[in-house]
């Protein structure tokens, strides 16, 4: 996989959009549990309804800039993996197409189909998921850090106990 990353080149203006789209909805989305703390802190002790009414605005602001950035983060994604799709295709088809009668023999042409169509097909759809997952767990890892740290310092203890294990599952 690393050896096809070479053909990524065409498609940087599209991978760091994926980047920045996916830092976007991050921020946004770590955002949304401090302005409801805000609400609950704030409006809710003080009896203030127009600062709850407010606050709400914000978040249903935020969530819904956040839904625009998923969009936009998974159009740029997959725009990416099927066109690094149809360049690994199209680079195979010029290779398959230098072969010998005896090569065509000894691999089939059922096998050569199979190569070009599903072989391709799952490495776009590692690619895919690596822009579109990838991408976001750490970003939401190191957002959350900074957010339980700023918030609770003694209680992100807790949080940065558990890191190692939400590492290894990420």
């Amino acid at each position: 996989m690393i050896s096809l990353l070479k053909y990524l080149k065409p498609y940087k203006l599209q991978v760091i959009l994926v980047a920045v789209f996916t830092l976007l909805s991050s921020v946004l989305e770590l955002y949304l549990p401090t302005l409801m703390a805000d609400v609950v802190d704030v409006g809710i002790v003080n009896g203030d309804m127009s600062f709850i009414m407010r606050t709400g605005g914000w978040m249903i602001a935020c969530s819904l800039l956040a839904i625009i950035m998923t969009v936009g983060k998974a159009f740029f994604a997959s725009k990416t993996a099927l066109g690094f799709g149809r360049d690994i295709r199209r680079k195979l088809f010029v290779k398959v197409e230098h072969y010998s009668m005896d090569e065509f023999g000894k691999i089939g042409s059922a096998s050569l189909i199979t190569r070009t169509t599903n072989d391709v097909k799952q490495v776009q759809d590692v690619l895919n998921m690596m822009l579109s997952l990838m991408t976001r767990a750490p970003l939401m890892l190191v957002g959350g850090i900074v957010l339980a740290v700023s918030r609770d310092a003694k209680l992100s203890i807790i949080f940065l106990a558990a890191l190692p294990i939400l590492a290894g599952l990420a």
